[in-house]
């Protein structure tokens, strides 16, 4: 039987129901069912609010938790990737910028805050916070993160790397005739780059004419050797190769041979590079802002893979296109951010 109260609160309940219904609510049965209905709607809605209180908490939990941001200038890229970060993952952030301070001092300022997590933030921070193995580390803007990290299991993070295959499809795209791409390199500082190209092009059906580099005076006779035999020249972040006076040879080279030249960097375009395949900071900031999110939830940071940048850049410098006799196709142009 039900209280008084109950029946009162069924009684009102059961006025309020389309005439239709009141017939199936003449029976004391039929009155419990209807109050019981009740009670399990205001338990769901106690259910509902106790959800919503859950994840206010967790947003609050993530709030007072604490990143230290390691980087090594406060360039515009790094700032822009910080950005794409703090939008992906809302924590309190301490930023410590490197300048000149010794690696010992960074990591007693670093054991002092007791953060969460650290954000390194280029390849010089990376370097000076990866002895510290009890605190998960996220990098990003490195280039080629394997040699400073080897296997150490708490660093995860996103490379600036673009996988070699979508690069050379995007060549593709715009000279769809070239068939064979010359490159220089030094096996160690972007041997393992070179592997997954010459894998790529094979899959793509273009011919990779590759010559490695140990010093940068010997790169322009092997420039000079290449001339007859490519299409296409893709310059790779390869510090052995790419010096400022390699640089200028290089450009020099493309003009006189109408050879253009694809580069990872827009600031090569306007030295006379034809078309660049970059990174999106801000977007590889956010990658990076996903992974510390599951990492400062609970998720161990050995199940979360390094990755490479997801979002590319793709820019043409069409003065230089010209130069070289080349015309780019309009549904490339409205893909792309064009430099005059």
């Amino acid at each position: 039987m039900l209280s008084l109260r109950g029946e009162a609160e069924a009684i009102s309940f059961y006025r309020g129901l389309p005439r239709t219904l009141r017939v199936l609510a003449m029976t004391d049965k039929s009155v419990n069912l209807i109050f019981y209905w009740q009670i399990s709607m205001k338990m769901i809605k106690r259910i509902f609010f106790i959800l919503l209180s859950l994840i206010f908490l967790q947003g609050v939990t993530e709030a007072q938790q604490k990143v230290v941001v390691v980087q090594g200038l406060k360039t515009k890229p790094y700032e822009e990737a910080l950005r794409g970060f703090q939008s992906a993952c809302n924590v309190e952030t301490k930023e410590i910028v490197i300048s000149e301070q010794e690696e010992a001092e960074i990591v007693r300022k670093i054991r002092r805050i007791k953060p969460d997590m650290i954000l390194a933030v280029g390849v010089e921070a990376l370097s000076k916070v990866k002895k510290i193995k009890d605190i998960p580390i996220v990098y990003l803007m490195v280039l080629n993160p394997t040699s400073p990290i080897s296997k150490q299991e708490n660093i995860t993070g996103v490379s600036m790397n673009i996988p070699p295959e979508k690069q050379l499809s995007l060549l593709q795209d715009v000279l769809y005739e070239a068939k064979r791409v010359g490159l220089l390199y030094d096996p160690a500082k972007t041997g393992s780059f070179v592997e997954k190209a010459r894998y790529s092009s094979e899959k793509l059906g273009i011919k990779l004419v590759v010559k490695e580099v140990y010093n940068p005076k010997d790169v322009p006779s092997m420039l000079d050797s290449m001339k007859n035999g490519i299409d296409v020249f893709w310059m790779l972040p390869d510090t052995t190769v790419i010096t400022p006076e390699t640089v200028e040879f290089l450009f020099l080279f493309s003009l006189e041979n109408k050879i253009p030249v694809l580069t990872f960097s827009d600031k090569y375009l306007e030295m006379g590079a034809m078309m660049s395949v970059g990174i999106d900071t801000f977007d590889i900031g956010k990658q990076a802002g996903e992974m510390a999110k599951e990492i400062l939830s609970g998720m161990n940071i050995k199940n979360i893979s390094r990755v490479d940048a997801r979002k590319t850049v793709f820019t043409f410098n069409l003065k230089i296109a010209k130069k070289l006799g080349i015309t780019i196709k309009n549904e490339i142009n409205s893909k792309a951010r064009i430099k005059d």
